[in-house]
């Protein structure tokens, strides 16, 4: 399997320029966000441009914390000036699984997008479309035939998660009006 054809994990986006040197923001899924500097290089895919829809291979050369810790900012190889840096601006930033320090090991949300949820009475609920971070836990969002935004709380709400056949099972009961 070549590294362009290998499993991309979304770790962030570029979300705008800074300065006139090149510099892009970044906007990390990292946890902590600053952790997305650790990876390189990133693949990236933008919306427009000559490579829309393409997973170009993009080396990081710097990667820092602005002054407050309000923005990330990063410098991509062959990126000399803000006008070339505007061509990268909505770009998703991607890793390789196997950039991952366990990547067997660990679960990841990019996982569960895409599992389906059944209820402990084996009821389908729908399919994980996205998480969403609230501070006290994250929640998954399941949209289909029964829609819900259900805790990832394991062993309370969360009965069991088979990344393998993209299931899992939910202590979760369906409202009455449904």
């Amino acid at each position: 399997m070549s590294e362009a054809s290998e499993e991309k994990l979304i770790v962030g986006q570029i979300s705008g320029v800074f300065g006139v040197k090149g510099w892009v923001k970044i906007f990390s899924h990292t946890d902590p966000r600053e952790n997305i500097f650790s990876y390189s290089p990133w693949w990236v895919r933008c919306p427009s441009g000559s490579h829309k829809g393409e997973w170009q291979a993009v080396t990081l050369l710097e990667g820092k914390v602005q002054q407050g810790g309000k923005a990330l900012v990063a410098l991509l190889e062959e990126v000399e000036n803000r006008d070339i840096a505007r061509e990268y601006m909505g770009c998703e930033i991607a890793i390789n699984r196997s950039q991952l320090e366990n990547p067997a090991e660990e679960m990841y949300w990019i996982d569960l997008i895409g599992c389906q949820v059944k209820n402990q009475d084996g009821v389908l609920l729908g399919e994980v479309t996205g998480l969403v971070e609230t501070g006290a836990h994250d929640v998954l969002r399941v949209e289909g035939e029964h829609p819900d935004l259900i805790p990832f709380v394991m062993d309370q709400f969360i009965l069991s998660v088979d990344i393998e056949h993209k299931l899992i099972v939910v202590n979760w009961d369906l409202e009455e009006d449904q």
